[in-house]
């Protein structure tokens, strides 16, 4: 509690207190008088005292335009004593159509546009004027409805708020940052939002449930989509708080991308930066063109150009979605200030019920104000009545009585307000017809009160009026839904190599570990050129966006993109610089192709199993244990398989046996030491004497060509009958000449 200290004409106050009762002063002016709208119109001050001063200036809808700093002066000099340029710029947000659903103010000249709602011309080369739809906040505010202050030196009188007939707070919506709290309201569908208050004045019990059966979401006035779920919308409107996800509307038009709704307060300029930018940094490559074709008639149009027709369209656009302005989120808190002066955070059905309370009090005080009025016009045309019965006497008095006031009063039992209406009658009132006149409006206004007396009299009857005033204002002002309300999937980014061309490339390993990348798939790997002592072990061809897995003598794979690998002009450099092997390990193959791409994987021991390369993958650089190998064992090159049901595997061991058995023998495992593909003594595996030094995978009209010093021999399926066998057998022996191995190639059949 503050303690004041007063010693001779000094008041002293102590420092904490002075300045915790001055901030508590400025947040509670802030919040009441500056942040936040009020429930009943959906207006800031600086927003109501704009649109009220506009009125007072006669610059309705039909009126002419007129110089936006005329109004601007009058706003500041008689009601808003700030900033002209920050009362200027609220103007302009209540006429940008853009901006507002429902603007509040017809501007004529430059009033910024989507791309830059900022650009707008100064006050003194715009015209305003009042909307038509204004006339929802104005058209009952002399009829005494609201509550009048003074304005800031007292001069004036200005309302506290205007008599809205629909919710505006909810169909305009708007934002703003108050001291400890804030403000974002999204706009709404009138036709919607009506029907929902309707929904609540027949059912005033309805649930959410059933207001969310008029009211679908927000609708912004830019068109984009809203891609939040219903379950979303639900829980914003059950607590009041939330976000909604807006993503641009697009289509294709001879092949390109067109763009042609954005997302609320998003600026075209500065999407076209955004996918501009990505395109130089080259993470666009199947962008060709960016070009802004924007006018007065398409206000926002921006087609995107892919480079082919075979881009996919809608994982380019989610690409976009995911890392541009293109999809929005928005912030919604439905803070407000109440009916009783408190700002807080209503959920939907509070706030609607609170409004229709709102509008019920307001047309009761235009009801009662109108009553008055008819009361005060019946008791004066009594009077008038009495008169022109009497006109003879009434004549007579005025002419000879010295006090005609008094004297009218006494002798017709008159008020003083009926004596002034007689006296102030002209001698061209006095004809017969007068009477008529008075008695026809006489049984009008006395019809019109019974009405009205009813109608304050009977709750029905107002819910009655207040539904068939909504509606009528519906009619009026009523518009389509903009915002379609769409449930999409979530947008993801390109990853790093999904950005890379599709090219085609062959990757080429040595015997000592050194690796490169060759464009194309007719490269002689053999050819290429080697540091000394080194030679090709292995060529695979694959595409540029793959990965590849490069595995070690222990049976450790390692992960690498392809289009981070050397180019096959130089001689490549070493696997050990980029990954980090036991010691002692050494490389003996690769495999590479797209995820579900099915390998052989197997140790010289004679033991083995299929792979899938999607298993294989890591981003570890020790690597990932794919493969267990009996001692004394090495990894053996890797062989792809193409089709796993018809395939056939070709097992070749050191000493010239062939083993011969289908594909579909072997299991599919993710890792492991895998099953005896050849039979081998575990003895002479140890000792190195025998081991199982090649496996190939072939078809039926493949051809095996074995390498042996300078011979050759080719297989072809009829050749190898001879070899065929069960898995686990220790194979038959090769024709004389053949056996040392050096190498098998498999040739493709047509």
């Amino acid at each position: 509690m503050t303690e004041t200290v007063i010693e001779g004409d000094v008041e002293k106050i102590s420092l904490t207190d002075y300045t915790e009762s001055a901030y508590l002063n400025y947040a509670m002016y802030v919040i009441n008088d500056r942040a936040l709208p009020h429930i009943g119109d959906g207006l800031k001050p600086v927003q109501r005292r704009i649109v009220y001063a506009m009125s007072e200036l006669r610059l309705g809808a039909d009126a002419k335009f007129v110089k936006s700093a005329r109004t601007i002066g009058d706003v500041i000099g008689k009601f808003h004593p700030h900033g002209d340029s920050a009362c200027y710029e609220a103007m302009v947000l209540m006429a940008q159509p853009f901006t507002y659903r429902y603007p509040l103010v017809d501007g004529q000249g430059n009033w910024g546009s989507p791309d830059d709602p900022k650009s707008y011309a100064a006050m003194r080369y715009t015209e305003s004027k009042l909307t038509a739809y204004a006339e929802v906040l104005l058209g009952e505010l002399k009829q005494g409805t609201v509550d009048w202050i003074p304005n800031f030196d007292g001069t004036l009188s200005e309302p506290v708020n205007l008599p809205a007939r629909v919710p505006n707070i909810l169909l305009n919506g708007g934002s703003g940052i108050a001291v400890g709290m804030a403000t974002d309201i999204p706009p709404h569908n009138l036709n919607e939002v009506v029907s929902a208050c309707i929904r609540l004045l027949d059912k005033p019990k309805s649930t959410l449930k059933d207001v969310m059966d008029h009211i679908q979401g927000p609708d912004f006035p830019t068109g984009a989509e809203i891609i939040s779920s219903r379950e979303e919308i639900n829980q914003i409107y059950e607590t009041g708080r939330g976000a909604i996800r807006t993503r641009a509307v697009y289509s294709r038009e001879d092949g390109d991308i067109v763009i042609t709704a954005l997302p609320f307060q998003v600026s075209g300029s500065k999407i076209l930066e955004q996918i501009a930018s990505q395109m130089q940094a080259k993470k666009l490559p199947m962008v060709v063109d960016l070009r802004d074709e924007s006018d007065h008639e398409s206000p926002t149009r921006i087609v995107v150009v892919p480079k082919s027709n075979r881009v996919d369209v809608d994982q380019l656009m989610a690409h976009l979605f995911a890392t541009t302005d293109l999809e929005r989120t928005h912030r919604v808190n439905f803070n407000m200030i109440g009916i009783d002066g408190r700002p807080r955070v209503r959920p939907l059905v509070e706030m609607l019920t609170e409004w229709l309370k709102f509008r019920s009090d307001t047309v009761l005080r235009r009801l009662q104000f109108r009553l008055d009025k008819i009361l005060d016009r019946l008791h004066i045309l009594e009077g008038l009545m009495v008169a022109y019965l009497n006109i003879d006497e009434v004549i007579r008095i005025i002419r000879e009585e010295d006090r005609p006031k008094q004297a009218l009063m006494a002798k017709f039992k008159l008020s003083d307000i009926q004596a002034d209406a007689i006296l102030d009658l002209r001698l061209r009132q006095l004809a017969k017809l007068e009477e008529v006149k008075i008695r026809g409006e006489q049984e009008e206004l006395e019809a019109e009160r019974v009405d009205i007396e009813k109608t304050i009299k009977s709750r029905a009857r107002l819910k009655t009026l207040l539904k068939q005033e909504l509606i009528a204002d519906a009619e009026t002002y009523g518009d389509d839904r903009m915002s379609p309300i769409v449930e999409r999937k979530e947008a993801q980014a390109f990853a790093e190599k999904d950005l890379i061309s599709t090219e085609p490339v062959t990757v080429v390993l040595s015997e000592k570990g050194w690796i490169r990348s060759a464009k194309g798939h007719d490269i002689n790997a053999s050819e290429l050129s080697y540091r000394s002592g080194d030679k090709c072990l292995q060529s695979m061809p694959g595409r540029s966006n793959q990965d590849a897995v490069f595995f070690d003598s222990t049976g450790r794979g390692y992960t690498a993109a392809m289009h981070i690998l050397p180019s096959a002009r130089g001689q490549g450099e070493p696997l050990t610089g980029r990954f980090n092997p036991p010691p002692g390990a050494f490389f003996t193959g690769v495999a590479l192709g797209e995820k579900d791409a099915r390998f052989v994987l197997s140790s010289d021991a004679g033991y083995g199993f299929i792979g899938t390369l999607g298993d294989l993958l890591t981003k570890n650089k020790a690597g990932k244990s794919v493969l267990t190998v009996p001692r004394g064992g090495i990894v053996n090159q890797p062989a792809p398989v193409t089709d796993e049901k018809h395939d056939y595997i070709a097992a070749f061991s050191n000493e010239g046996r062939l083993l011969i058995f289908p594909v579909a023998d072997l299991p599919s495992l993710g890792r492991g030491k895998g099953v005896k593909i050849m039979n081998i003594p575990k003895a002479r595996v140890e000792a190195r004497e025998e081991f199982m030094s090649f496996v190939r995978v072939f078809s039926e009209v493949d051809t095996l060509v074995v390498y042996s010093g300078k011979r050759t021999l080719n297989l072809s399926i009829n050749d190898l009958e001879h070899y065929r066998g069960e898995r686990a057998r220790r194979g038959l022996k090769l024709p004389r000449g053949f056996q040392k191995v050096d190498d098998v190639v498999v040739e493709k059949g047509d």
